[in-house]
C-alpha cells in the first residue's frame, strides 16, 4: 500500500487508508456514523452492547448496505447475547471485533479462525498484555482523558508503556480531535487514533441535537469524572443528573439502579437469569464490589436518555476532556479531510525545523 508518512501497520490490518478508528459508543455508533467514517478513509466500530439480537443483526446489515468499506461491531464478551453476536459478525463477512470487559478465549479463538480481527480496549499495561495472550491483533489504549470508564493514567504515559509491553499495534485514546493530535500519538509509538466525542459531535451522529448542543458548550471544567452513575469512575459533562446523584444517599441510588435493571431488560430483551450471570461475571472478572454490580445497568440505561431518548437532563452525558475544546460538527469527511491536512502540516513544519 502507499508509502505515505500517515500509513501504518494498523491500516493493513483492518484494510482502511488512514489510522484513524470510530469507537463503538453505545447509542451513538450507528450504521449512519460508522458508514460515515468508513467512507471517509477511517475505520468504524458498530455499537452492538446492550441492543436485542434482532437489532444487531439489523445493523450490521444496513451498514453493509451503507458501505462497502470494512469496519468492526463493537460489543462485550460478558453480556446476554455475546455469542450469537460473535455468530453474527463471521456470518456477515465483518472485518474487526471490538470487545472489553472479561475477554472469552473461546470467542476470541472462534472469531479468529474466521478470519476476524480482534480489537480490544484496555487501560494499563498487564491488561494489553493479557490480551495479546488472548489473541489481540491490536488494542486500543485509553488514557485518563477518555471518555465513559476511565483510569487516572494521562494518554502520554499510558500510551508509551503499552506501546513498550506488546508486539501488536497500540492505537491511543482519549484527548484526540485533530492531526496535531495523530503526530502526536505516532510519536509516542501508537499506530493510529481512537476517537469517540470527536465522532459524537459530527453531522453523522445520531445523538439528538438537544444532547449535542452541551458538548458544545461545555468546557473543560465541565467534564468531570465521578462514581455516581454506576459505582466506577465516569468521565461525563455535568449536568442535572450529576447533580442530584452527587447529593442524594444511597436508597435512592438504588431504586435508581432497580429501574434501570428492569428498563435493561426490555430494552436489551435479555432474561433475568442472563443478567444475573453476565453481572455476576463482571463482579468476578473487573472485582466490582455488590453495590458496584447493582449499579451497573444504569450506564447504559442513563446514557440511552441523553444520547437516544433527547433527555440531556434527565441522562448522563459520557464524555472525553476534549469536548471542552470542541465547538463544531462537522461531517466524517470534512473531519477526516481535516485531520489529515492538520498531519501532513505538522510533519513537514517538524521536518523544516530540523533543516534550519
Amino acid at each position: 500500500m502507499s508509502a505515505h508518512p500517515l500509513h501504518t501497520r494498523l491500516c493493513d490490518l483492518l484494510g482502511m487508508r488512514l489510522p484513524i478508528i470510530q469507537t463503538g459508543m453505545g447509542w451513538v455508533a450507528t450504521p449512519e456514523l460508522v458508514a460515515g467514517a468508513c467512507n471517509a478513509g477511517a475505520f468504524g466500530f458498530l455499537a452492538a452492547a446492550a441492543l436485542p439480537l434482532d437489532e444487531v443483526e439489523k445493523r450490521i446489515v444496513s451498514t453493509k448496505e451503507l458501505t462497502s468499506q470494512p469496519f468492526g461491531v463493537n460489543f462485550l464478551m460478558d453480556a446476554p447475547g455475546a455469542k450469537e453476536i460473535s455468530e453474527m459478525i463471521l456470518a456477515h463477512g465483518v472485518r474487526a471485533a471490538g470487545y472489553n470487559r472479561a475477554p472469552s478465549a473461546e470467542l476470541i479463538d472462534r472469531l479468529k479462525a474466521g478470519g476476524v480481527v480482534c480489537v480490544p480496549t484496555c487501560g494499563a499495561p498487564r491488561h494489553v498484555q493479557k490480551a495479546e495472550k488472548l489473541g489481540a491483533d491490536a488494542v486500543i489504549v485509553q488514557g485518563g482523558e477518555g471518555g465513559g470508564h476511565t483510569g487516572t493514567i494521562p494518554t502520554t504515559l499510558q500510551v508509551p508503556a503499552c506501546v513498550d509491553a506488546v508486539e501488536i499495534p497500540v492505537i491511543a485514546a482519549g484527548g484526540f480531535k485533530d492531526g496535531r493530535g495523530l503526530v502526536a500519538a505516532l510519536a509516542l509509538g501508537a499506530e493510529g487514533i481512537a476517537m469517540g466525542t470527536r465522532f459524537l459531535m459530527t453531522a453523522e451522529s445520531p445523538v439528538p441535537d438537544v444532547t449535542t448542543e452541551r458538548y458544545v458548550r461545555a468546557g473543560l471544567t465541565d467534564v468531570i469524572v465521578t462514581r455516581e452513575i454506576d459505582g466506577m469512575p465516569q468521565r461525563v459533562i455535568v449536568n442535572e443528573l450529576v447533580a442530584a446523584l452527587e447529593s442524594s444517599g444511597p436508597l435512592k441510588r438504588l431504586l435508581l439502579a432497580v429501574r434501570s435493571g428492569l428498563e435493561f431488560r426490555r430494552v436489551s430483551g435479555a432474561t433475568i437469569p442472563e443478567l444475573l450471570r453476565s453481572a455476576l461475571s463482571m463482579r468476578k472478572n473487573e472485582g466490582l464490589t455488590r453495590s458496584q454490580m447493582l449499579l451497573a445497568a444504569n450506564a447504559p440505561i442513563l446514557a440511552k436518555r441523553a444520547m437516544n431518548d433527547g433527555d440531556p437532563v434527565g441522562g448522563y452525558l459520557p464524555s472525553g476532556t476534549v469536548a471542552g475544546v470542541i465547538d463544531d460538527r462537522p461531517t466524517c469527511a470534512e473531519l477526516i479531510e481535516r485531520i489529515v491536512r492538520e498531519a501532513e502540516e505538522t510533519l513537514a513544519r517538524l521536518a523544516n525545523r530540523n533543516q534550519e
